[in-house]
């Protein structure tokens, strides 16, 4: 006899992965119940991550041009200390009208019940909803990470800030320390520098963005500090403490000395930790550790009817993987069709100016993994529009692999976030380089630079001495023309 349940399909955490997963679910007539615990839907990327973050950088960046006006051949102008608290209006009407797609009403109107409260696992198919027993075929756990914070000497008895609310504070902090190289670190290090505030950043490896290629990482590098960000590689914290106004930061180098900094604000920003708190996953059997829920290739848990989709798996903490990862719930819960996910070509971006954004294996990869690889590389000084932008620094790097099919492709420069969906459209579909290199690009812009990569690749085997001696036999050509 069939069990009854409340909902074919109930899901906890009402962010990209849970978001994704409602909609397609409710759409496909699945009985669905979404549940969130925080107070409006749109989980971390909508009010602490993505959105907020990108109109913060946008913002940052006007300021920039409109500092550096001469460069464009424009009278020098004094835009004056930067008021915070309207750029953190700006910021909150950007989530607004954003907001509005990811409301109670719509997924109402879609078919998918949301409630809002706190949620613990009974067993394995049912939960406590704020003390309501509710029971679901399958299960979703879509519910994120949260700003990871370390066990430094002193830090928990000193205020600090997370991205959780770097975005709201009530002005400009004339100084700050941000904990970490990463790229929430490095997107905030240079925004708030750009802003006015005088920022050093700390990073524990000898290298800014860790798993990036070092001579784009290191490219970054100088151009962050040339900006005027302060930046401590190969440093350990010690201790933190807070003397009121100001926040003392002590590290150690990679040789042993030790230094003091002082901030009036310190931003931690050193990593993620996953929220399975509170809902005793014990309860229905559902493994997990210190990185995440474990799932299989399909986003199940060790119990098969349960999936995990999202941060909270611990493996790719991007929206757009998340929004991915809710679709192969859907596919495996909904149509019961076996899909399993694909990372191979999944895109990344880091959005400083300029962006640092890849696709497949950089370098770094390949190189980890012993795979023999080549690497062609097109400066963005030779493209045309960079040069009228006066946005030139950068470049292209397009990595294959011994038998020269592409492997990944890494761009740091302006737009790179933008540049690498064609990159993300010929690596899925398949597209031979040659048809890339054939294929007609407006001039003049960025995407030049990808046909661009793809010809230099091409051009010594269509110019070659054996092409020039087969025409020369075959048509009469006469050779060079100038000595």
């Amino acid at each position: 006899m069939a069990h009854k349940f409340d909902y074919d399909l109930g899901i906890i955490g009402g962010g990209a992965a849970g978001l994704t997963a409602a909609s397609g679910a409710a759409r496909l007539g699945a009985r669905t119940l979404l549940a969130e615990k925080e107070e409006k839907l749109g989980g971390d990327c909508l009010h602490y991550g993505c959105v907020p973050s990108k109109t913060l950088i946008h913002t940052a960046k006007a300021m920039h041009t409109i500092k550096n006006s001469q460069q464009y051949g424009l009278p020098m102008v004094d835009p004056g200390p930067v008021d915070y608290s309207l750029v953190r209006q700006r910021i909150l009407d950007v989530i607004s009208t954003v907001q509005k797609h990811d409301s109670e009403e719509r997924f109402c109107q879609l078919g998918a019940k949301v409630e809002f409260g706190t949620v613990s696992f009974v067993d394995e198919h049912s939960v406590l909803l704020d003390n309501q027993r509710v029971t679901a075929e399958k299960w979703l756990i879509a519910t994120g990470s949260s700003p990871g914070i370390p066990d430094i000497p002193g830090l928990d008895k000193t205020s600090c800030i997370t991205n959780k609310e770097i975005f709201y504070l009530d002005h400009l902090p004339q100084s700050m320390i941000i904990l970490g190289g990463g790229p929430i670190a490095v997107e905030m290090a240079q925004a708030m520098n750009r802003l006015g505030t005088k920022v050093s950043m700390l990073q524990r490896s000898d290298q800014i963005l860790s798993k990036e290629d070092r001579d784009l990482a290191d490219e970054l590098l100088d151009i962050l500090r040339t900006e005027g960000v302060d930046i401590h590689l190969g440093s350990s914290v010690l201790e933190v403490k807070d003397h009121g106004q100001q926040k003392q930061v002590i590290i150690k180098d990679f040789s042993g000395n030790e230094k003091k900094l002082s901030a009036e604000t310190i931003l931690v920003a050193l990593g993620r930790t996953p929220n399975t708190a509170g809902l005793d996953l014990e309860n229905a059997g559902v493994e997990f550790g210190s990185r995440g829920i474990y799932v299989d290739e399909r986003l199940r848990t060790s119990q098969k009817h349960i999936f995990a989709a999202g941060d909270i798996t611990g493996d790719y903490q991007f929206t757009h993987a998340a929004g991915y990862e809710g679709g192969i719930v859907l596919a495996n819960a909904v149509f019961r069709l076996p899909r399993k996910v694909d990372y191979t070509f999944l895109p990344w971006c880091t959005y400083t100016d300029p962006e640092l954004a890849g696709v497949g294996m950089n370098e770094k990869r390949a190189a980890l993994a012993g795979i023999d690889y080549n690497v062609w590389i097109e400066e963005f000084s030779g493209n045309d529009r960079s040069l009228a932008m006066g946005n030139t620094a950068g470049k292209i790097k397009m990595v294959l692999d011994k038998k020269e099919k592409v492997m990944g492709v890494q761009i740091l420069g302006p737009d790179a976030g933008e540049l690498i969906n064609e990159w993300v459209a010929v690596l899925s579909g398949k597209v031979k380089l040659s048809t890339l290199a054939s294929a007609v690009h407006p001039y003049p812009t960025l995407g030049e630079i990808n046909k661009r990569v793809a010809g230099s690749y091409l051009a010594p085997k269509i110019f070659s001495e054996k092409i020039k001696k087969g025409l020369k036999f075959f048509f009469s050509l006469k050779g060079r023309a100038c000595g």
